[in-house]
Protein backbone atom coordinates (compact mmCIF):
# COMPACT_ATOMS: atom_id res chain seq x y z
CA UNK A 1 0.00 0.00 0.00
CA UNK A 2 1.32 3.44 -0.75
CA UNK A 3 -0.32 7.00 -1.09
CA UNK A 4 0.56 8.17 -4.63
CA UNK A 5 -2.65 8.09 -6.67
CA UNK A 6 -4.73 9.13 -9.37
CA UNK A 7 -6.96 12.16 -9.20
CA UNK A 8 -8.93 12.42 -12.47
CA UNK A 9 -5.62 11.73 -14.02
CA UNK A 10 -3.33 13.93 -12.03
CA UNK A 11 -0.96 12.17 -9.78
CA UNK A 12 -1.02 13.20 -5.81
CA UNK A 13 1.34 12.24 -3.06
CA UNK A 14 -0.84 11.82 -0.34
CA UNK A 15 -3.37 15.15 -0.90
CA UNK A 16 -0.43 17.08 -2.89
CA UNK A 17 -0.55 17.26 -6.79
CA UNK A 18 2.90 16.14 -8.11
CA UNK A 19 2.87 18.58 -10.94
CA UNK A 20 2.77 21.59 -7.56
CA UNK A 21 5.51 19.75 -6.23
CA UNK A 22 7.24 19.48 -9.49
CA UNK A 23 6.80 23.37 -10.08
CA UNK A 24 8.63 24.48 -6.60
CA UNK A 25 11.65 21.57 -6.52
CA UNK A 26 12.22 21.17 -10.38
CA UNK A 27 13.09 17.88 -11.72
CA UNK A 28 14.79 15.43 -11.51
CA UNK A 29 13.25 14.83 -7.49
CA UNK A 30 12.39 12.48 -5.11
CA UNK A 31 9.04 12.72 -3.33
CA UNK A 32 8.09 10.69 -0.31
CA UNK A 33 5.10 9.65 1.71
CA UNK A 34 5.38 10.12 5.16
CA UNK A 35 2.49 8.55 5.78
CA UNK A 36 3.45 5.15 3.66
CA UNK A 37 6.93 5.01 5.54
CA UNK A 38 4.87 5.33 8.86
CA UNK A 39 1.88 2.73 7.81
CA UNK A 40 4.83 0.26 6.56
CA UNK A 41 7.04 0.37 9.84
CA UNK A 42 3.56 -0.52 12.24
CA UNK A 43 2.45 -2.83 9.80
CA UNK A 44 5.76 -4.64 10.50
CA UNK A 45 6.44 -3.87 13.95
CA UNK A 46 2.91 -4.88 14.83
CA UNK A 47 2.90 -8.34 12.89
CA UNK A 48 5.83 -9.22 14.80
CA UNK A 49 5.03 -7.89 18.42
CA UNK A 50 1.79 -9.53 19.02
CA UNK A 51 1.50 -12.73 20.69
CA UNK A 52 4.18 -11.01 23.07
CA UNK A 53 7.27 -11.07 21.08
CA UNK A 54 9.61 -8.57 21.88
CA UNK A 55 10.66 -6.69 19.08
CA UNK A 56 12.79 -3.80 17.96
CA UNK A 57 12.22 -2.71 14.51
CA UNK A 58 15.99 -1.10 13.65
CA UNK A 59 15.58 0.63 10.17
CA UNK A 60 18.15 -0.23 7.94
CA UNK A 61 19.54 3.43 6.90
CA UNK A 62 21.08 2.20 4.09
CA UNK A 63 17.81 1.89 1.96
CA UNK A 64 17.80 5.59 2.64
CA UNK A 65 19.49 7.61 4.84
CA UNK A 66 17.54 11.23 4.35
CA UNK A 67 17.72 12.38 8.09
CA UNK A 68 13.73 13.82 7.98
CA UNK A 69 12.87 10.09 6.97
CA UNK A 70 15.41 8.76 9.81
CA UNK A 71 13.59 11.44 12.26
CA UNK A 72 10.14 9.85 11.19
CA UNK A 73 11.55 6.92 11.97
CA UNK A 74 12.54 7.71 15.82
CA UNK A 75 9.88 9.44 16.51
CA UNK A 76 7.84 6.70 15.71
CA UNK A 77 10.41 4.32 17.87
CA UNK A 78 12.48 2.58 15.31
CA UNK A 79 15.99 1.33 16.02
CA UNK A 80 18.94 1.79 13.40
CA UNK A 81 20.59 -0.58 11.33
CA UNK A 82 24.08 0.92 10.32
CA UNK A 83 27.18 0.03 8.02
CA UNK A 84 29.50 2.54 8.06
CA UNK A 85 30.30 5.11 10.82
CA UNK A 86 28.76 8.03 8.50
CA UNK A 87 25.31 6.55 8.93
CA UNK A 88 25.76 6.22 12.88
CA UNK A 89 26.30 9.96 12.89
CA UNK A 90 23.49 9.83 10.16
CA UNK A 91 21.15 8.15 13.20
CA UNK A 92 22.57 10.34 16.10
CA UNK A 93 21.54 13.46 14.13
CA UNK A 94 17.87 12.29 13.83
CA UNK A 95 18.15 12.28 17.30
CA UNK A 96 18.31 8.20 17.57
CA UNK A 97 19.05 6.52 21.12
CA UNK A 98 22.51 5.11 20.72
CA UNK A 99 21.30 2.06 21.93
CA UNK A 100 19.00 1.37 19.35
CA UNK A 101 21.79 1.25 16.79
CA UNK A 102 23.37 -2.28 15.01
CA UNK A 103 26.35 -1.88 13.80
CA UNK A 104 26.72 -4.09 10.56
CA UNK A 105 29.07 -4.53 7.73
CA UNK A 106 31.93 -6.90 6.84
CA UNK A 107 34.80 -3.96 6.41
CA UNK A 108 34.25 -1.96 10.07
CA UNK A 109 37.72 1.15 10.28
CA UNK A 110 38.96 1.34 13.33
CA UNK A 111 38.59 4.83 13.41
CA UNK A 112 34.30 3.70 13.23
CA UNK A 113 34.80 0.90 16.04
CA UNK A 114 36.10 3.79 18.28
CA UNK A 115 33.33 6.01 17.52
CA UNK A 116 30.73 3.05 17.92
CA UNK A 117 32.11 2.16 21.64
CA UNK A 118 32.60 5.75 22.65
CA UNK A 119 28.56 5.97 21.75
CA UNK A 120 27.47 2.99 23.24
CA UNK A 121 25.83 1.63 20.64
CA UNK A 122 23.22 -1.67 21.08
CA UNK A 123 25.60 -4.28 19.57
CA UNK A 124 27.88 -4.61 17.00
CA UNK A 125 27.52 -7.78 14.33
CA UNK A 126 30.71 -9.39 13.84
CA UNK A 127 31.20 -10.86 10.62
CA UNK A 128 35.03 -12.42 11.14
CA UNK A 129 37.39 -13.48 13.50
CA UNK A 130 39.53 -10.78 12.36
CA UNK A 131 36.90 -8.40 13.43
CA UNK A 132 36.42 -9.89 16.41
CA UNK A 133 39.94 -9.63 17.65
CA UNK A 134 39.80 -5.93 16.37
CA UNK A 135 37.15 -5.28 18.31
CA UNK A 136 38.14 -6.84 21.58
CA UNK A 137 41.34 -4.98 21.27
CA UNK A 138 39.86 -1.47 20.88
CA UNK A 139 37.26 -2.33 23.81
CA UNK A 140 39.78 -2.96 26.20
CA UNK A 141 42.36 -0.12 25.16
CA UNK A 142 38.79 2.10 25.83
CA UNK A 143 38.35 0.84 28.95
CA UNK A 144 35.03 -1.02 27.58
CA UNK A 145 32.66 -4.15 27.01
CA UNK A 146 31.74 -4.19 23.36
CA UNK A 147 28.36 -6.10 22.80
CA UNK A 148 28.34 -8.10 19.82
CA UNK A 149 26.23 -10.46 17.67
CA UNK A 150 27.52 -13.24 15.51
CA UNK A 151 26.78 -13.07 11.91
CA UNK A 152 25.90 -16.77 10.66
CA UNK A 153 25.66 -17.53 7.63
CA UNK A 154 23.24 -20.22 7.30
CA UNK A 155 23.98 -21.00 3.80
CA UNK A 156 19.94 -21.35 2.32
CA UNK A 157 18.86 -19.88 -1.24
CA UNK A 158 16.71 -16.52 -0.84
CA UNK A 159 15.38 -17.29 -3.78
CA UNK A 160 15.94 -13.42 -5.32
CA UNK A 161 18.55 -11.87 -7.52
CA UNK A 162 22.31 -13.35 -7.12
CA UNK A 163 23.35 -9.34 -6.30
CA UNK A 164 21.15 -9.09 -3.06
CA UNK A 165 21.37 -12.72 -1.96
CA UNK A 166 24.23 -12.61 1.25
CA UNK A 167 23.14 -15.74 2.92
CA UNK A 168 24.75 -18.52 0.92
CA UNK A 169 28.01 -19.72 1.50
CA UNK A 170 29.49 -18.54 -1.49
CA UNK A 171 28.85 -14.69 -0.18
CA UNK A 172 31.30 -12.23 1.74
CA UNK A 173 28.90 -12.00 4.97
CA UNK A 174 28.81 -13.87 8.06
CA UNK A 175 30.68 -17.01 8.93
CA UNK A 176 29.95 -20.74 8.40
CA UNK A 177 28.19 -22.40 11.76
CA UNK A 178 31.21 -24.20 12.35
CA UNK A 179 33.97 -21.07 12.57
CA UNK A 180 31.06 -19.85 14.38
CA UNK A 181 31.00 -22.48 16.89
CA UNK A 182 34.51 -22.31 17.61
CA UNK A 183 34.97 -18.63 18.03
CA UNK A 184 32.02 -19.11 20.25
CA UNK A 185 34.02 -21.48 22.71
CA UNK A 186 37.11 -19.37 22.69
CA UNK A 187 35.42 -15.88 23.51
CA UNK A 188 36.56 -16.05 27.14
CA UNK A 189 40.02 -15.17 25.53
CA UNK A 190 38.65 -11.75 24.33
CA UNK A 191 37.53 -9.98 27.78
CA UNK A 192 36.88 -6.69 25.79
CA UNK A 193 33.68 -8.38 23.85
CA UNK A 194 30.43 -9.85 24.80
CA UNK A 195 28.65 -12.19 23.07
CA UNK A 196 24.83 -10.59 23.05
CA UNK A 197 23.12 -11.82 20.29
CA UNK A 198 22.90 -13.99 16.89
CA UNK A 199 22.69 -12.65 13.68
CA UNK A 200 21.82 -13.41 10.38
CA UNK A 201 20.90 -11.64 7.00
CA UNK A 202 19.96 -13.97 4.54
CA UNK A 203 19.54 -11.21 1.31
CA UNK A 204 16.66 -8.50 0.06
CA UNK A 205 13.83 -8.11 -1.69
CA UNK A 206 12.76 -11.74 -0.59
CA UNK A 207 9.21 -12.06 -1.36
CA UNK A 208 8.76 -15.93 -0.36
CA UNK A 209 8.51 -17.08 3.77
CA UNK A 210 10.26 -20.40 3.06
CA UNK A 211 13.54 -19.29 3.09
CA UNK A 212 13.40 -17.22 6.50
CA UNK A 213 11.90 -20.61 8.50
CA UNK A 214 14.54 -22.61 7.14
CA UNK A 215 17.37 -19.96 7.92
CA UNK A 216 16.37 -19.13 11.53
CA UNK A 217 15.49 -22.91 12.06
CA UNK A 218 19.63 -23.45 11.81
CA UNK A 219 19.86 -20.47 13.81
CA UNK A 220 18.09 -21.48 16.35
CA UNK A 221 19.49 -25.20 16.56
CA UNK A 222 22.83 -23.18 17.35
CA UNK A 223 21.57 -21.61 20.55
CA UNK A 224 22.44 -24.40 22.91
CA UNK A 225 25.83 -24.08 21.77
CA UNK A 226 26.08 -20.58 22.68
CA UNK A 227 24.15 -21.60 26.56
CA UNK A 228 26.61 -25.05 27.09
CA UNK A 229 29.72 -22.47 26.45
CA UNK A 230 28.54 -19.75 29.46
CA UNK A 231 27.09 -17.00 27.18
CA UNK A 232 23.89 -15.37 27.51
CA UNK A 233 21.98 -14.97 24.27
CA UNK A 234 19.60 -11.56 24.91
CA UNK A 235 18.65 -11.04 21.53
CA UNK A 236 18.06 -12.52 17.84
CA UNK A 237 18.58 -10.49 14.53
CA UNK A 238 17.16 -11.86 12.02
CA UNK A 239 17.95 -8.78 9.40
CA UNK A 240 15.72 -7.53 6.71
CA UNK A 241 15.25 -8.21 2.82
CA UNK A 242 11.24 -8.49 3.18
CA UNK A 243 10.23 -7.94 -0.35
CA UNK A 244 7.89 -5.31 -1.93
CA UNK A 245 5.89 -4.88 -4.91
CA UNK A 246 7.54 -3.78 -7.94
CA UNK A 247 5.88 -6.11 -10.51
CA UNK A 248 7.39 -9.29 -10.98
CA UNK A 249 6.34 -10.73 -7.40
CA UNK A 250 3.59 -9.80 -5.11
CA UNK A 251 5.11 -9.90 -1.59
CA UNK A 252 4.32 -11.61 0.91
CA UNK A 253 2.31 -9.19 3.63
CA UNK A 254 4.34 -8.92 7.24
CA UNK A 255 1.47 -11.25 8.83
CA UNK A 256 2.74 -14.08 6.41
CA UNK A 257 6.04 -13.98 7.90
CA UNK A 258 5.72 -13.10 11.44
CA UNK A 259 3.51 -15.92 11.72
CA UNK A 260 5.62 -18.53 9.79
CA UNK A 261 8.39 -17.39 11.77
CA UNK A 262 6.50 -17.12 15.46
CA UNK A 263 6.07 -20.50 16.68
CA UNK A 264 10.01 -20.86 16.40
CA UNK A 265 10.22 -17.74 18.06
CA UNK A 266 8.39 -18.27 20.96
CA UNK A 267 10.70 -20.99 22.09
CA UNK A 268 13.02 -18.86 22.96
CA UNK A 269 13.44 -15.37 24.94
CA UNK A 270 15.75 -13.51 23.20
CA UNK A 271 14.84 -10.23 22.10
CA UNK A 272 13.87 -10.18 18.15
CA UNK A 273 15.79 -7.07 16.24
CA UNK A 274 14.28 -6.81 12.16
CA UNK A 275 16.30 -4.60 10.28
CA UNK A 276 13.95 -3.63 7.51
CA UNK A 277 14.25 -0.71 5.04
CA UNK A 278 12.97 -1.40 1.62
CA UNK A 279 9.48 -2.77 2.76
CA UNK A 280 9.42 0.42 5.32
CA UNK A 281 10.49 3.21 2.16
CA UNK A 282 10.78 1.01 -0.83
CA UNK A 283 6.63 1.80 -2.27
CA UNK A 284 7.06 5.44 -0.31
CA UNK A 285 8.99 7.48 -2.86
CA UNK A 286 8.98 8.13 -6.66
CA UNK A 287 11.94 9.85 -8.84
CA UNK A 288 9.63 12.55 -10.84
CA UNK A 289 11.47 13.66 -14.14
CA UNK A 290 10.70 15.56 -17.20
CA UNK A 291 10.85 13.88 -21.05
CA UNK A 292 13.58 16.34 -22.53
CA UNK A 293 13.35 15.14 -25.92
CA UNK A 294 11.22 12.47 -28.28
CA UNK A 295 13.89 10.42 -30.78
CA UNK A 296 12.46 8.00 -33.11
CA UNK A 297 15.49 5.38 -34.92
CA UNK A 298 14.08 2.98 -37.35
CA UNK A 299 11.42 1.06 -35.23
CA UNK A 300 12.25 2.66 -31.84
CA UNK A 301 10.46 5.01 -29.72
CA UNK A 302 13.14 6.82 -27.07
CA UNK A 303 11.69 9.25 -24.65
CA UNK A 304 14.81 11.00 -23.44
CA UNK A 305 14.51 12.47 -19.67
CA UNK A 306 16.11 14.59 -17.59
CA UNK A 307 17.29 11.94 -15.15
CA UNK A 308 19.31 8.70 -15.76
CA UNK A 309 21.26 6.63 -13.98
CA UNK A 310 22.72 8.91 -12.16
CA UNK A 311 20.03 9.80 -10.20
CA UNK A 312 18.07 6.41 -10.22
CA UNK A 313 20.88 3.04 -10.96
CA UNK A 314 18.78 0.26 -10.48
CA UNK A 315 17.47 -0.84 -13.85
CA UNK A 316 21.11 -0.12 -14.92
CA UNK A 317 22.56 -2.45 -12.87
CA UNK A 318 20.03 -5.32 -11.64
CA UNK A 319 18.26 -4.69 -15.05
CA UNK A 320 15.21 -3.66 -11.83
CA UNK A 321 11.91 -2.76 -12.92
CA UNK A 322 9.95 0.45 -12.19
CA UNK A 323 6.77 1.00 -12.97
CA UNK A 324 6.53 4.60 -15.26
CA UNK A 325 3.85 6.39 -16.25
CA UNK A 326 3.24 10.10 -16.79
CA UNK A 327 2.05 12.45 -14.09
CA UNK A 328 -0.57 13.82 -16.24
CA UNK A 329 -2.50 11.46 -17.97
CA UNK A 330 -5.97 10.47 -19.00
CA UNK A 331 -8.67 11.85 -17.05
CA UNK A 332 -10.42 8.52 -16.16
CA UNK A 333 -7.14 6.95 -14.52
CA UNK A 334 -8.32 7.18 -10.93
CA UNK A 335 -6.30 5.20 -8.00
CA UNK A 336 -3.08 3.45 -8.60
CA UNK A 337 -0.79 3.89 -11.95
CA UNK A 338 -1.54 1.80 -14.72
CA UNK A 339 1.04 -0.28 -16.02
CA UNK A 340 1.75 -2.16 -19.82
CA UNK A 341 -0.46 -4.95 -18.37
CA UNK A 342 -3.67 -3.44 -17.61
CA UNK A 343 -3.63 -0.11 -19.78
CA UNK A 344 -6.15 -0.51 -21.74
CA UNK A 345 -5.57 3.28 -24.15
CA UNK A 346 -3.64 3.71 -27.11
CA UNK A 347 0.03 2.80 -25.98
CA UNK A 348 3.15 1.89 -27.86
CA UNK A 349 6.72 0.05 -27.32
CA UNK A 350 9.64 2.47 -26.65
CA UNK A 351 12.66 3.10 -24.47
CA UNK A 352 12.50 5.20 -20.99
CA UNK A 353 16.45 6.54 -20.83
CA UNK A 354 18.43 9.59 -19.65
CA UNK A 355 21.20 12.09 -20.71
CA UNK A 356 24.13 10.15 -19.79
CA UNK A 357 27.11 8.98 -22.01
CA UNK A 358 26.27 5.57 -21.32
CA UNK A 359 24.19 2.78 -22.93
CA UNK A 360 23.20 1.31 -19.75
CA UNK A 361 21.53 4.56 -19.04
CA UNK A 362 17.63 4.05 -19.46
CA UNK A 363 14.82 3.49 -16.74
CA UNK A 364 13.34 0.72 -19.08
CA UNK A 365 13.50 -0.76 -22.46
CA UNK A 366 10.23 -1.82 -24.85
CA UNK A 367 7.60 -0.71 -22.22
CA UNK A 368 3.95 -0.70 -23.53
CA UNK A 369 3.45 3.21 -22.45
CA UNK A 370 1.26 5.89 -23.41
CA UNK A 371 2.85 8.42 -25.87
CA UNK A 372 4.72 10.96 -24.11
CA UNK A 373 5.53 14.85 -25.46
CA UNK A 374 8.80 17.30 -24.40
CA UNK A 375 8.33 18.67 -20.97
CA UNK A 376 5.66 15.96 -19.96
CA UNK A 377 6.60 15.11 -16.05
CA UNK A 378 6.87 10.81 -15.88
CA UNK A 379 6.81 9.18 -12.31
CA UNK A 380 9.23 6.45 -11.54
CA UNK A 381 7.48 4.21 -9.17
CA UNK A 382 8.85 2.36 -6.33
CA UNK A 383 12.08 4.49 -6.10
CA UNK A 384 11.98 5.14 -2.14
CA UNK A 385 14.86 2.56 -1.59
CA UNK A 386 18.48 1.91 -2.82
CA UNK A 387 17.88 5.48 -5.17
CA UNK A 388 18.99 8.59 -3.60
CA UNK A 389 21.48 6.63 -1.39
CA UNK A 390 22.94 4.90 -4.72
CA UNK A 391 23.36 8.51 -6.51
CA UNK A 392 26.02 9.75 -8.33
CA UNK A 393 27.85 12.90 -9.58
CA UNK A 394 29.17 11.01 -13.21
CA UNK A 395 29.23 13.06 -16.14
CA UNK A 396 29.26 16.27 -12.83
CA UNK A 397 25.89 16.20 -12.59
CA UNK A 398 24.08 18.00 -9.15
CA UNK A 399 22.07 15.13 -7.40
CA UNK A 400 18.44 15.42 -7.48
CA UNK A 401 16.30 17.10 -4.18
CA UNK A 402 14.35 15.22 -2.02
CA UNK A 403 10.75 15.82 -0.97
CA UNK A 404 8.52 14.63 1.71
CA UNK A 405 4.80 14.63 1.53
CA UNK A 406 2.57 14.64 4.34
CA UNK A 407 -0.99 15.42 4.16
CA UNK A 408 -1.32 18.45 2.43
CA UNK A 409 1.78 19.98 2.94
CA UNK A 410 5.37 19.16 1.64
CA UNK A 411 8.55 20.10 2.11
CA UNK A 412 12.29 20.36 0.30
CA UNK A 413 14.41 18.44 2.80
CA UNK A 414 17.34 17.85 0.47
CA UNK A 415 17.85 20.83 -2.02
CA UNK A 416 19.41 20.74 -5.66
CA UNK A 417 22.95 19.81 -5.84
CA UNK A 418 24.76 22.61 -7.74
CA UNK A 419 27.78 22.64 -9.73
CA UNK A 420 29.52 25.44 -7.21
CA UNK A 421 28.53 22.11 -4.66
CA UNK A 422 30.58 19.44 -6.79
CA UNK A 423 33.37 21.44 -7.73
CA UNK A 424 33.55 23.61 -4.20
CA UNK A 425 35.98 21.23 -2.88
CA UNK A 426 38.57 20.83 -5.57
CA UNK A 427 41.62 22.44 -6.00
CA UNK A 428 42.81 23.81 -9.57
CA UNK A 429 46.75 22.53 -9.82
CA UNK A 430 49.02 22.67 -12.74
CA UNK A 431 51.19 19.69 -12.29
CA UNK A 432 52.77 19.68 -15.15
CA UNK A 433 55.83 17.10 -15.35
Amino acid sequence: MDYFRYRRGILYCENVPVPEIASRAGTPTYIYSARTVVEHYRKLRDAFARNGLDVLVCYSVKANGNLSLLKLMQHEGAGFDVVSGGEIHRALRAGADPRTIVFAGVGKTKAEIRFALSQDILQFNVESEDELETIDGIAREMGRVARIAIRVNPDVDPRTHTYITTGKKENKFGLDFDRTRALVERLGRHPGVRLHGLHMHIGSQIVEVEPYVDALHRLMEFLPACTKAGHAVETLDLGGGFGIFYREKAARPPEAFAEALRPLLARTKCRLILEPGRFIVGNAGILVARVLYVKRSGEKTFYICDAGMTDLIRPSLYGAYHRIWPVETDPSVEGEAPDEETWKGPAGPADVVGPICESGDFFAKDRRLPALHRDQLVAIFSAGAYGYVMSSNYNTRPRPAEVIAADARFEVVTPRETVDDLLGRERVILMAP
